[in-house]
Order: C-alpha cells, then structure tokens, then sequence
C-alpha cells in the first residue's frame, strides 16, 4: 500500500516539475512585467533618476492627456484612428480580393501564392527600413517612378512632410497587412461547400448574389474574428512607423504605440507604462463593443 502511495507522489511531484516551466514562464515574462508596468504607471519612474522614485497618483495620465508634457495626446488619438481603419479597410478588401483569385488552383498558383505570402514573414522594422528607402525624397524609388510616369516634376519628401508621412507610412502598412487576409479568407474559402454554389446556380442567382448570399454568410465567422484580431494588431504595432519616420515630423506620423516606444527610449517609464494602460483601456472597450455588435448582428 506504503510503495503504491509513493509511486503516486512521484508520478505527481514529476507532473508537477514537467508543467513547473509553463507556469513559470508566462508569470516571469507576462504576468510580473504587467504588474510593474502598471505600478510604474503611477510613479516618477525615470532611468536617469531611479533612486529618486516616487508615487504621482494619476499625475503621468494627466500630462499625457492634456498635453501638459509637451505632445499634442488628441492629434496622436487621431492618427491612430486614421492609421487603424485605412489601413484595416485597404488591407481587408485587397486581401479578399487576392483570396478570392487564389480559391481555385490555376497553373503557377504555388508561386503566385507564395509571393503574396511572402511580405507577412518579414520583420516589421526591416520592411519599415525598407519603405523609408523607398519613400527616401532625394533617391526614392516612388519619386523616380512617379517621374518617369510624369505624375510629380520635383522630388518629394514623402516621410519629411507632415501631409504625406502618415500616408507613406500607411502604404507601407496596407502592403505588409494583405496576406494575413489572404491566408486566412482564402482557408475559410475552400471550406465552403461547392454543393451551396450548385443550388444558388440552380436557383439563378449570377456571381454577385451568389457572392454576398452564400461567400460572404459562409465564412461571416471567419471575417468577424480576422478584422478583430487586425484590429488589435495594427493598433499595436509601432515598428514600421517608428522605423520609418519615429513618428515625426513634429508627431504628424506618430500613433499611440510608438510614443510609448518614444517615451521607453526617452527612458521615461512612468509615463510610457501610463500610455500602455492607456492601449489596454482602449482595446478592453474597443473589443466589448465589437463583440456586443457582432454578436447582435448575428443574431438579426
């Protein structure tokens, strides 16, 4: 009885070391570094000054946002909108579209398809550094196409003027953003039922009825939940803005996330953990709501 109550506590206490690692991990890298940002939100955090930490209360929000730290907090909100839904609205309807061209295999499809596919295994900050070359206003690229086309006379400074960085900045976002829509409408495509298409064909609906009263209700699941996990992705991702211009010029390109990143690099955790609570306030809301919308849509 003794030797089978031991045999039990060891097959327990190994079980116990082989989950210790997946415990352990996410609560030293996820859980902790979460709890210290959100200490760090409410006091004078500086690297240059770290003996001389001390509570504020909500002093680094309130110079966040009534731009008592210098920063315009309701024009960086803006760009952020501007930046999530342009880029969301481009990348999802050209993504469908190449979704749509790759349902049925054709001869080269394996090529072309990896080719679209290619651009969502970089890193952002290389294609970041990629399109800043590109969009580079002495020897760009885009203004010596644009030249040769004959739509500018003159070189322009794409990424220096504050008409056209966020834009450029947009592109380069649209470009990289296309083949997460890709991958995942085209999966959600070839799921559907070809039988589906045969009675809408039956009943004599042409390709557009056929389109939004079977495609589009097919895979209605899969397109919710890829626009919400976008979404929260481009909100939270600063590398291509902050690679290509670091949010200038005078924070015309600058978005939520990458002056957090400014302010991490400007060695002010304080007010950077003030802005990361900030982001998860924002997507916390943004998410509740969507679902709530969603889900009644769904319901009708």
């Amino acid at each position: 009885m003794k030797s089978k109550q031991r045999l039990g506590q060891r097959r327990t206490l190994f079980i116990f070391l082989m989950l210790l690692p997946s415990m352990l991990l996410p609560l030293i890298f996820t859980y902790y570094p979460l709890i210290k940002g959100g200490v760090m939100a409410f006091q004078n955090y500086t690297l240059m000054n770290i003996k001389n930490v001390s509570w504020v209360g909500f002093q680094n929000f309130k110079d966040i946002l009534f731009n008592t730290a210098g920063v315009d907090f309701g024009q960086i909100a803006w760009n952020t909108v501007k930046w999530v839904l342009i880029s969301l609205t481009l990348q999802f309807t050209l993504g469908f579209a190449l979704s749509l061209m790759l349902k049925k295999k054709f001869a080269g499809a394996g090529v072309y398809q990896g080719l679209v596919f290619f651009p969502y295994a970089v890193s952002g900050f290389l294609i970041g550094i990629m399109w800043r070359w590109m969009f580079n206003g002495s020897n760009g690229v885009i203004n010596d196409l644009l030249m040769n086309l004959g739509l500018i006379d003159v070189n322009v400074g794409w990424l220096a003027q504050k008409e056209t960085a966020l834009v450029s900045c947009v592109i380069a976002n649209v470009w990289y953003g296309i083949p997460f829509f890709t991958i995942m409408i085209t999966a959600a495509l070839r799921g559907v039922a070809p039988e589906l298409y045969e009675a809408a064909d039956m009943d004599g609906a042409n390709k557009i009825q056929q389109f939004f009263n079977v495609t589009v209700p097919s895979i209605k699941s899969v397109l919710l939940m890829t626009v919400l996990m976008r979404v929260i992705w481009i909100f939270n991702f600063p590398d291509l803005i902050y690679s290509m211009t670091s949010g200038g010029p005078a924070n015309s390109s600058q978005i939520i996330t990458s002056y957090m990143m400014t302010l991490v690099y400007s060695m002010d955790y304080g007010k950077a953990s003030a802005v990361g609570l900030l982001v998860i306030a924002f997507l916390a809301i943004f998410c509740l709501i969507y679902m709530a919308v969603t889900n009644y849509t769904s319901e009708d």
